[in-house]
């Protein structure tokens, strides 16, 4: 690739080498800069007052970085005074929280979230703003919401001893009019979530192929016939020949472009720089898969190389493996950190969803119907939750020493899936046998990436070598 210039199909992604005289693109910390990461929050209360074994321990570690980063799937305000409402279109739950949690959430230590995901605007535009007050008056930085695309898009900034931290937030996986735009002539912006759009291609062997093509052909309304033997395009869907049935994703080119931008801004403003994605590709299934998308890998990369010191990736509710690349993390998910999921009140929508009447049924009800039979779709129930896989994760601590990653130690966890269910969802250690599953699952996961992760006292390591 040509210096100065980013391929990713357009002329917005590229740079001029100016770019080295504003800021350079490598990580700027002072010695022990020390990033913790966590995944998806799902948490309906304030939970640092409460009676939870083990969750001082947890606290601890998030207390004692510099930046300590999760992604906030839930909104938070006070529904007795609320003047929103639950929105038709809906990213498969009301997910709600009480004011409280706002200055729990900094007593944790949390000073960074990510907000662009499927869950931020379940209560429209009224929820997200009031979240965004609600963390703002805590002092937590958050990103990948706005007022419009702009404002999504940008970086926020979080001062620390160590060094300014930049934070970029992005979803492929978002409710359709949930997505920001900016304004365009007398046409107004609209707030809404940082969004990547992917086009999702369906991969069949060539047999499979050809039996869709005979079902294009008999269809009213379609051609028969078509010009390229290896595609087929039905009810807005592409299917293309492959060796395995699978899914395949594009990156729009112009949504890439503007997020380069926003990094390359980010890290110029800044010490350490965060990329944040929420998405839940490859589609739900009987179970998410445990690899990352296709489109994935090639994506984060451009992140680093445009000034990120670390890419997170959450929303599948499941761990995914771990890359080094450049000296610098790709976390491709880390799963769920909290899944705390009383949600209380649940919509009218989600009650009609799973066949339960208000008058009858409970809130609880619903949501453990939804856990254990997944995400209504046109065709059924995909995504199912209750599994003990989605209860278990980790806790990233990643330090940096002489301007690049050190160290990566690697905290087993488990949410209480044995546990009553109004217990569930709060992350404790984990050791013995139980962490072991866990890091070898993640060594597994890890190894197609050459991470080479060790197990030392039931902690995940992974060292890096000075440059």
């Amino acid at each position: 690739m040509e210096k100065g210039s980013y391929d990713d199909g357009s002329r917005l992604g590229q740079r001029t080498d100016a770019y080295d005289t504003v800021g350079s693109i490598a990580t700027n910390v002072a010695d022990g800069f020390t990033m913790v990461a966590v995944g998806d929050l799902i948490v309906s209360r304030p939970l640092t007052q409460g009676n939870h074994p083990g969750f001082d321990d947890i606290v601890k570690i998030l207390g004692d970085a510099d930046a300590t980063f999760g992604n906030m799937e839930t909104l938070i305000f006070d529904i007795r005074s609320f003047e929103g409402s639950p929105q038709a279109e809906y990213g498969g739950a009301y997910h709600i929280s009480v004011p409280e949690l706002g200055p729990d959430l900094r007593a944790m230590g949390f000073n960074l979230m990510s907000r662009a995901n499927n869950h931020s605007l379940d209560w429209g535009a009224e929820g997200m703003r009031e979240t965004s007050r609600v963390l703002d008056e805590n002092s937590i930085i958050h990103a990948g919401v706005g007022e419009n695309l702009s404002q999504a898009g940008a970086a926020r900034f979080l001062e620390t001893a160590r060094g300014r931290v930049a934070l970029v937030s992005l979803a492929t996986t978002f409710m359709p009019m949930s997505r920001a735009c900016d304004p365009a002539g007398e046409a107004p912006g609209r707030p809404g979530v940082n969004a990547l759009r992917l086009t999702r291609n369906i991969i069949l062997p060539s047999d499979m192929l050809e039996c869709v093509r005979r079902v294009r052909d008999v269809l009213p309304g379609y051609a028969a016939g078509g010009k390229d033997p290896s595609r087929v395009v039905l009810l807005a869907e592409t299917f293309k020949a492959g060796d395995q049935p699978s899914f395949s994703y594009e990156a729009n080119p112009r949504d890439v472009a503007g997020i380069l931008r926003n990094v390359r801004r980010g890290k110029q403003f800044s010490d350490f720089c965060i990329v944040t994605n929420h998405g839940h590709e490859p589609d739900w299934s009987e179970l998410v898969s445990q690899e990352p998308a296709d489109y994935e890998q090639s994506f984060a990369r451009k992140m680093i190389d445009a000034g990120a010191d670390a890419y997170i990736g959450h929303g599948p509710h499941l761990l995914r493996g771990i890359e080094i690349y450049k000296g610098r993390p790709i976390f491709y998910s880390l799963g769920n950190f909290f899944f705390d999921d009383l949600r209380t009140p649940v919509g009218a929508d989600m009650f009609d969803a799973y066949g339960k009447d208000p008058r009858i049924d409970t809130d609880a009800e619903v949501t453990v119907d939804e856990q254990g039979r997944g995400y209504p779709t046109p065709d059924g129930f995909v995504g199912a939750l209750g599994t003990p896989v989605c209860y278990e994760s980790v806790i990233a601590v990643s330090r940096f020493e002489q301007n690049q990653l050190a160290e990566l130690r690697l905290y087993p966890i488990e949410l209480g899936f044995s546990e009553r269910f109004a217990n569930r969802g709060i992350p404790r250690l984990v050791t013995g046998p139980h962490a072991k599953v866990i890091l070898e699952l993640l060594q597994k996961l890890s190894q197609p990436f050459g991470t080479e992760i060790t197990v030392e006292t039931d902690i995940g390591v992974v060292r890096l070598r000075p440059r």
